[in-house]
């Protein structure tokens, strides 16, 4: 299912019952009823009851599903109440004494990547903290893009934005609308979907051609002050998180892919002490 098609069922009456849910995963996921079965250890059969309303599934079937499924946490708090259950799973702040631990981690991973920029976002690529050497990279533009919420690709998409400042904006905004489709095959997220429009909507300039077989990855490559400098990027999430918070925040770490650009980053960290 494309993202045009996944924006149409977003704008049609929600599911409200749990087989309705079910069903809409399942064929989102590209799966038929015997493949869903199967690997969830019921009947076929049960399976069609529970999807048509004809048997009603117990709490610990409804979350072995949405496992199969690899529904997302926030998601499956939906399909419980559907059910007629609790929510499972519960979505914190990063302030909250309970993500302590979460947050001293995160924290400790985007201060040890200086001299190079890192930061973490939520679902909707909202900014949520950065380390200091991405405020250099982002000066001269409008205040109106660096407000709450901060979007991060609108950022990189915007005429305003980083936009005219990347070097490589055909290959990199590809890049990045290719992963945000991904993002919308896999959860469904109206606003993400929403996001994914928005984003088609701006003028990007064509590919010239295939990524040369040089590169190890696309680049992002961004002027500065004359320079043009070079980063390749990780992302990072955090491996087996029961909080809804943890599950939808992402770090994307950038590291330098010419010596020209490793060293402009640690002359910019010298000026910030």
């Amino acid at each position: 299912m494309n993202a045009h098609a996944s924006a149409a069922r977003a704008e049609r009456t929600q599911p409200v019952h749990i087989g309705d849910h079910l069903r809409e995963w399942r064929q989102r996921r590209h799966l038929s009823q015997l493949d869903l079965a199967g690997d969830a250890e019921i009947s076929a059969r049960h399976l069609s009851f529970v999807e048509t309303g004809r048997a009603a599934p117990s709490r610990e079937m409804v979350l072995k599903l949405a496992e199969r499924l690899e529904v997302p946490l926030r998601e499956r708090n939906v399909l419980l109440v559907a059910a007629g259950f609790a929510p499972a799973f519960p979505q914190r702040s990063l302030d909250d004494p309970a993500l302590k631990s979460a947050r001293q981690a995160i924290d400790l991973v985007l201060k040890a990547h200086e001299p190079n920029p890192a930061l973490a976002y939520d679902r909707h690529w909202n900014l949520v903290t950065a380390n200091r050497m991405v405020a250099p990279l982002l000066e001269g533009l409008p205040p109106h893009l660096l407000g709450q919420p901060f979007n991060i690709l609108r950022l990189a998409f915007h005429p305003e934005g980083l936009a005219p400042r990347t070097v490589n904006l055909a290959e990199w905004s590809a890049h990045l609308l290719e992963r945000l489709h991904r993002q919308c095959e896999a959860t469904a997220d109206p606003e993400l979907l929403k996001l994914y429009q928005e984003l088609k909507a701006y003028r990007m300039p064509a590919r010239s051609g295939p990524v040369s077989a040089d590169n190890v990855a696309i680049p992002f490559k961004l002027r500065r002050n004359g320079d043009v400098l070079s980063f390749i990027s990780t992302t990072m999430v955090f491996g087996t998180p029961v909080d809804i918070t943890l599950q939808e925040l992402a770090l994307e770490t950038f590291f330098p892919a010419d010596d020209l650009t490793a060293e402009r980053m640690r002359q910019i960290a010298a000026n910030l002490t």
